[in-house]
């Protein structure tokens, strides 16, 4: 359940929660450990999709050293807002333990605090501008957070710094801080447009045919494209020393990338992501659906449904995928005026599986 305050277009204490699951006896496959783990986000262009994606991984720019978009973060508060800083929540919950991470910020990556407390107790704490502060975690109590540390670490988040360079026994509330700060160096954010820009997860630009060609995944790739109607047969050969796809033909082979429509590309690029979601904790794919047909964007959201142990989210403006038949009232959400509620909190309704949600969302009932 994050919480952002003056990130962007978020001028107020915006919350976005997963954890008031509705009881629902139909697609529970969508609740994981009580939380909401598969979830679809609407709203009007400029609502905050893509900055509630931004502010979500924000996380990620200062707890890892993953991909970082950090030209996409500027500018960074809330431009009709006079406080210098922007501050968030996170609480999450690892095996019945509560961890809330809270930090503030005035750029990026300049920390101006930060705070970590596990089932209520606070086991670390930092102020930047004081140069001070503390751990108790058990087997990290004698680290030196603010002396002798070069003005680099100084810099360096105390969370980061304890992960990397301690010891900590085995014990429940260090399992519970190991759990979040793996849970946050395995976040991934991407976008199903052209270019393969992400964050979090892994490092460095890819392409994502030679990606998919890596993981041998070729022959797969190409069923998954047959089952879409998109009919090519899929060869490995060298390019320009690169081994690259290409599509066979009577009469000769053609890059992949060079014949391919921009929806296709946008499928390569889900499907060379989707080969690495199931070890990601938390994926965001933003505006993802883009380029795909109604049907389509309906068959690759059953596929995600699929994945069991990642929480997987999507902003999207298509309403075909409104539907009891995919996910649930409380798993869809719709964003603005600075608010993120689900379907089922956002009417007095009882929604029940037979209500056409599409329909409802349409004639503005949410």
């Amino acid at each position: 359940m994050p919480i952002f305050l003056l990130v962007k277009n978020f001028k107020d204490t915006t919350i976005f929660d997963l954890s008031s699951p509705a009881n629902y006896e139909f697609n529970t496959e969508v609740i994981h450990n009580n939380c909401i783990s598969k979830a679809i986000i609407y709203g009007i262009n400029g609502s905050g999709k893509s900055n509630l994606a931004l502010a979500i991984f924000d996380i990620v720019l200062h707890l890892t050293d993953k991909q970082k978009l950090i030209d996409r973060y500027y500018p960074y508060l809330n431009m009709d807002s006079n406080k210098e800083l922007a501050e968030f929540e996170y609480c999450f919950n690892f095996l019945e333990n509560e961890v809330i991470y809270r930090y503030g910020k005035k750029d990026p990556i300049s920390l101006v605090y930060e705070k970590v407390l596990i089932n209520g107790k606070e086991v670390l704490s930092y102020d930047f501008s004081q140069n001070s502060g503390y751990t108790n975690l058990s087997g990290a109590e004698n680290l030196q957070l603010s002396s002798n540390l070069n003005t680099e670490n100084n810099k360096l988040s105390r969370v980061k710094y304890v992960n990397n360079n301690s010891l900590l026994k085995d014990n429940s509330e260090n399992r519970a801080f190991i759990a979040f700060t793996s849970f946050v160096d395995n976040m991934l954010m991407f976008y199903s447009l052209m270019e393969n820009r992400y964050q979090g997860f892994t490092v460095g630009i890819d392409s994502y045919t030679q990606g998919i060609i890596r993981e041998n995944k070729v022959k797969e790739f190409e069923e998954f494209l047959k089952e879409e109607e998109i009919n090519y047969q899929l060869i490995v050969s060298d390019f320009n020393g690169t081994l690259e796809l290409f599509c066979k033909f009577k009469n000769g082979n053609i890059p992949f990338l060079s014949i391919a429509s921009t929806g296709t590309r946008s499928l390569a690029l889900f499907y060379y992501w989707y080969l690495k979601m199931n070890k990601a904790s938390l994926v965001f794919i933003d505006e993802y659906d883009a380029f795909y047909h109604f049907e389509l964007s309906q068959e690759l959201i059953k596929l995600v449904k699929k994945i069991t142990n990642t929480q997987i989210i999507v902003s999207t403006h298509n309403t075909d995928l409104i539907t009891n038949d995919i996910l649930r009232p409380d798993a869809y959400f719709i964003i603005k005026n600075n608010q993120i509620k689900s379907f089922d909190k956002l009417t007095e309704k009882e929604l029940r599986r037979a209500h056409n949600l599409q329909k409802m969302y349409k004639a503005g009932a949410f």
